[in-house]
């Protein structure tokens, strides 16, 4: 089935038609680390893999969580994770491959980091163990930093790259599969792309859109938003903010949609802290507003949306 979300134009920006509001992901878990950011639930909805990291950002380790009959408990550390800095997984539409970033050595025997290469595992069926990372090679990886992978059902492969060389800041590439082999990747047009920054780019399963983030736009809400962009037969359409309803003051990115659910995921650093208070603070009530869960802190969110059956691909 094709499905395509339903967003309504108002006041110049597209809003969520939808009453749902937005709700924290699984805030049991998510609490348990100092920041979590970009998240990837399996095609059956029974795993989900997210990133932890240290206040700093200089740890990165995969998370991954199984649900059982009382939902998403004990998280644990990847498989082939917590040994490099890893992030940003996502996986395939059978669920037997898993692509993420990382920054570990092309040779296992060298114990030296490198640059941002897109890498993946595999496993032989739903309840195997993941096979050791494998670095995809070329065409996607290069000597550049290559990040957020998101692949649409036909294969092609969509992923953010900064290139230095090109004297402009991360731009979004699309690499086609074409008769089992991914061609070299490239840019997506500049009504995607600008001289600032793109990146975190989720293509929809048939390709009818694109969910990405860019940084400090003129018609942003913060320093990061969450911008869609919907694949005509005319092209890309102009990239439209997602409103106020998911977007805040502060960095805002890493999105992900659930069809099964239909529901967006994505990461905020929103800040909802007090900053005034009536009675002079204790110590109990000077906790309680620094773990609170939306503390600027990058935690996990989530809203439903409605959707519209379009008919059979």
């Amino acid at each position: 089935m094709r499905y395509i979300l339903i967003f309504l134009m108002l006041v110049n920006s597209y809003s969520i038609e939808s009453q749902n509001e937005v709700s924290p992901f699984i805030p049991e878990i998510v609490k348990k680390f100092p920041n979590v950011r970009d998240i990837t639930i399996s095609p059956n909805g029974d795993e989900i893999m997210f990133t932890a990291q240290n206040i700093m950002g200089t740890i990165s380790t995969i998370i991954h969580v199984k649900k059982d009959h009382d939902g998403f408990k004990n998280p644990k550390v990847a498989s082939f994770s917590g040994k490099f800095f890893d992030l940003e997984p996502f996986f395939s539409h059978d669920g037997l491959k898993l692509y993420f970033v990382s920054t570990r050595p092309l040779d296992g025997s060298i114990n030296k980091a490198k640059d941002f290469d897109i890498w993946y595992v595999e496993r032989q069926t739903i309840s195997s163990n993941w096979s050791e990372a494998k670095n995809m090679g070329n065409p996607i990886n290069t000597e550049h930093g290559e990040f957020y992978p998101s692949i649409a059902k036909n294969g092609n492969f969509y992923f953010t790259r900064d290139n230095p060389k090109l004297k402009r800041k991360d731009d979004i590439y699309l690499s086609k599969y074409i008769n089992g082999i991914l061609t070299e990747p490239k840019a997506l047009p500049n009504i995607i792309n600008s001289d600032g920054y793109e990146y975190n780019a989720f293509i929809s399963p048939d390709e009818s859109f694109l969910i990405y983030g860019c940084y400090n736009r003129k018609d942003g809400l913060g320093s990061g938003d969450l911008y869609i962009s919907f694949n005509t037969k005319d092209g890309w359409t102009e990239a439209k903010n997602l409103g106020n309803k998911i977007n805040s003051t502060k960095m805002d990115y890493c999105p992900f949609v659930d069809f099964k659910t239909n529901t967006l995921y994505y990461t905020s650093k929103q800040d909802n802290s007090k900053t005034v208070f009536k009675n002079p603070l204790t110590i109990e009530t000077l906790l309680n507003e620094f773990n609170k869960y939306d503390n600027g802190l990058s935690r996990l969110y989530k809203i439903k949306l409605d959707k519209t059956t379009t008919g059979k691909l």
